[in-house]
């Protein structure tokens, strides 16, 4: 069984396209600075508008320190765009289609033979290694303190 990525690891490489199509490699936003994915079950849910309606209420915080922050989870482009424009997220939403990246960083289970995606939040500092890895809705001052020391501005 593959082990999950977790603090002090190598983040999994990845490429996905965001609601427009552009491609985004996590690589490439590394040389700008810190990285933070929030794995999330579903667009326009509950849980998941109110989490990142939390990040972008604090969006002027993670600016500061330089961190680009990923949504993903596996509905389709139109779905991450009327989510977006709906709550005016300041990051993209990446379409993990067939739950690729989720699967590799940990935020699926597998419930009567169906892969769900799980809330999971991942920081990675600009040298690839994972320093922050939380399941569940953690508070934005805790990502923000574990990131810091590795930001670039």
């Amino acid at each position: 069984m593959k082990k999950t990525p977790g603090p002090g690891m190598k983040a999994p490489a990845f490429e996905l396209e965001d609601a427009s199509g552009m491609r985004i490699r996590l690589s490439e936003a590394l040389v700008v600075g810190p990285v933070v994915l929030v794995f999330y079950p579903g667009d326009r849910t509950p849980g998941c508008t109110l989490q990142l309606c939390a990040i972008r209420d604090e969006w002027q915080a993670f600016s500061k320190f330089g961190i680009t922050v990923f949504g993903i989870n596996h509905a389709d482009a139109e779905s991450h765009r009327a989510f977006a424009s709906a709550h005016r997220f300041p990051f993209p939403l990446l379409v993990d289609d067939g739950k690729r990246v989720s699967k590799q960083y940990g935020a699926t289970r597998s419930i009567l033979k169906r892969d769900l995606t799980r809330r999971i939040v991942v920081g990675i500092s600009p040298d690839g290694i994972i320093r922050y890895y939380r399941h569940g809705f953690p508070k934005n001052a805790e990502i923000l303190k574990a990131l810091k020391p590795f930001a670039k501005v």
